[in-house]
C-alpha cells in the first residue's frame, strides 16, 4: 500500500486546478496532502473516520451524454468509485477499476492520467464506519455503442445529456460534468 499511498501524493503534489471562484480545489488539494502526511494509511479504508477515495466520470465518446449511477446506499445520483484496493497501484487504477466494476463496461478508457476534480464529502450511516470521503476525480471514455449493466451496488445505471443531469444528482455533478468534458477536449486534441 506504500506505493499506492505514494502515488496520491505524487498525484496531489503535481495537479493544478484550474482555480475557478468558489470551487475551493486548491483549498481541498492542501487537505488531501494534509490527510495523507498524517495517515500513512490514507488511502485505506480502514483510516476511519475519513480517507481518499477515487472515482471516474464516464463520458461517451463525442463528450455529449455522461454514464451515472443511481449509488443504492446513498440514493444519489453520480459518478462511480470508491475505495481504493490493495491491488490499486496507482489512483487511477482505483477509478478506473471502480468504474468498470461498477458500470459493467469493460473497455472504459481514462481520458488522461490526471484528476480532473476533488471532492469531500461527509457519508450518512448507511456507510458503517466511513464518515467522509477525499474523492479524487477522473474522468473516463465508454467506447461507442457501450452497454452499462447494473451492479450490486447500484439501484439504476442511465446515460444523461451532460445538459440534462438528474434531479437527485450529487450537488457538484454539473461542475465535474464541465471539468471531464474539458478533458476529454484536450486528450482528443492531443491525440
Amino acid at each position: 500500500m506504500n506505493r499506492l499511498h505514494a502515488d496520491a501524493v505524487r498525484v496531489l503534489r503535481a495537479w493544478r486546478s484550474d482555480e475557478q471562484a468558489g470551487t475551493g480545489q486548491e483549498r481541498l488539494r492542501q487537505e488531501f496532502l494534509e490527510h495523507l502526511g498524517g495517515h500513512r494509511d490514507g488511502v485505506l479504508r480502514s483510516c476511519v473516520p475519513a480517507h481518499l477515495t477515487a472515482s471516474a466520470l464516464v463520458l461517451d465518446a463525442t463528450g455529449e451524454r455522461v454514464l451515472l449511477t443511481l449509488h443504492r446506499k446513498g440514493g444519489f445520483w453520480g459518478q462511480f468509485g470508491g475505495h481504493c484496493e490493495p491491488g490499486d497501484q496507482r489512483l487511477a487504477d482505483a477509478a478506473l477499476r471502480e468504474a468498470r466494476e461498477e458500470s459493467g463496461i469493460a473497455d472504459l478508457l481514462l481520458a488522461g492520467d490526471e484528476p480532473v476534480d476533488l471532492d469531500r464529502h461527509a457519508l450518512s450511516g448507511a456507510f458503517g464506519s466511513c464518515r467522509e470521503h477525499l474523492d479524487v476525480r477522473y474522468a473516463a471514455v465508454a467506447p461507442a455503442g457501450a452497454e452499462p449493466v447494473v451492479s450490486h451496488e447500484s439501484h439504476d445505471v442511465v446515460w444523461f445529456a451532460h445538459d440534462a443531469l438528474p434531479p437527485g444528482a450529487v450537488p457538484d455533478l454539473a461542475r465535474l460534468v464541465e471539468r471531464a468534458r474539458a478533458a476529454l477536449s484536450a486528450t482528443a486534441a492531443r491525440g
